[in-house]
């Protein structure tokens, strides 16, 4: 994965990414709180690249992906197509800016119209930007992207319910690709698939990165998908990001107390003892209410005074690889690096 791809092009920026819900009281509505979804979030996506975001349930990734394609608008903070600021742009000039991002939904049930054939749902994106000027060229387009999915042209004018999950799936990823975007937003594209299925989703989304140069913003939990997959990994928690690196440095040498306990639960095959295993205690606090300074603090098996006192700043530990931690921080004296069980050599 990767080893092809121009990684030197950004094709989308998003920049100090907010988003707060807020909880409206009242006669007249005034809002007495927010729900801190998504707090000053910013990453780079390349050409060609899959980017992924991870973490639990709650973390914020889903609202990321739909403030980067503008299904939420964000609080604050902007999204940059290329040079073009896409969060500004409104009428006919969003529109066919729109036409570049495209989503890939979680359920593939629920997220395709039960009384639209096939042929008609993948069609459904270029009968609306009127792409096609004859009804022949529509049709051999259908066609040309449901063969490129591995759907079978016999399928043409059948139904969703006629489909299992995983050929619902691949008719929801032609829907997205018969545009030909540059960007696809993949929200937990296999989630809700057998396992044997998500691997041939997988393999397929790869086959058509590669054929059509996509570049994927692939949000996950399962972090076995997310190593397969990506070629960089943004770990978020409450809204916040954690930790920002390359697959293969964060998966070899995770950084963040989070990051280590979300690759702690992967099931791997060979023996290891229980108690080594970084476990994360108590539930993820309420987004109405964060933790002061680390939004992780409380659950931290690292936690220090300064944790709860003040956030930590995202920065760059080593040659990119970044993480919001202040066992990082140059301050940080050595006995207290001793006490968390953090050498010199590791900052």
């Amino acid at each position: 994965m990767g080893k092809n791809r121009d990684m030197s092009e950004v094709v989308l920026r998003a920049e100090h990414l907010t988003k707060r819900y807020p909880i409206k009281k009242g006669l007249f509505g005034k809002a007495a709180n927010y729900v801190h979804a998504l707090e000053d979030v910013s990453f780079e996506l390349h050409r060609g690249e899959t980017f992924a975001i991870v973490g639990e349930s709650g973390c914020g990734k889903s609202t990321t992906g739909k403030c980067v394609l503008r299904l939420t608008e964000p609080t604050e903070g902007k999204v940059l197509l290329g040079e073009e600021d896409f969060t500004s742009l409104s009428g006919e000039a969003l529109t066919k800016a729109r036409q570049k991002m495209k989503l890939i939904f979680q359920d593939p049930y629920s997220s395709l119209n039960p009384r639209m054939t096939v042929a008609d749902i993948i069609a459904e994106p270029i009968d609306i930007a009127g792409t096609y000027k004859t009804r022949a060229e529509r049709d051999a387009r259908v066609e040309e992207v449901m063969e490129a999915v591995g759907l079978d042209l016999a399928f043409k004018y059948r139904y969703p319910h006629e489909f299992s999950g995983g050929q619902r799936q691949r008719i929801g990823i032609a829907r997205a690709i018969v545009l030909e975007p540059e960007i696809v937003v993949c929200d937990e594209p296999v989630s809700a698939l057998d396992v044997s299925v998500q691997a041939k989703v997988i393999n397929l989304l790869e086959q058509l990165q590669d054929r059509l140069g996509l570049s994927y913003i692939f949000i996950s939990h399962d972090l076995s998908v997310v190593k397969h997959i990506s070629d960089t990994v943004m770990v978020m928690y409450l809204g916040h990001e954690m930790e920002l690196a390359d697959k293969e440095a964060l998966f070899a040498k995770p950084l963040h107390p989070y990051t280590q306990a979300l690759l702690d639960v992967i099931p791997r095959i060979r023996h290891e003892r229980i108690q080594d295993k970084r476990i994360l205690e108590g539930d993820v606090p309420s987004p109405t209410n964060p933790p002061s300074g680390c939004v992780f603090h409380t659950r931290c098996p690292k936690c220090m005074k300064v944790c709860s006192e003040r956030a930590p700043e995202l920065r760059e530990v080593e040659p990119g690889h970044l993480c919001a931690c202040h066992l990082f921080d140059d301050a940080l004296s050595e006995a207290e690096r001793q006490l968390v069980g953090v050498s010199v050599a590791a900052k």
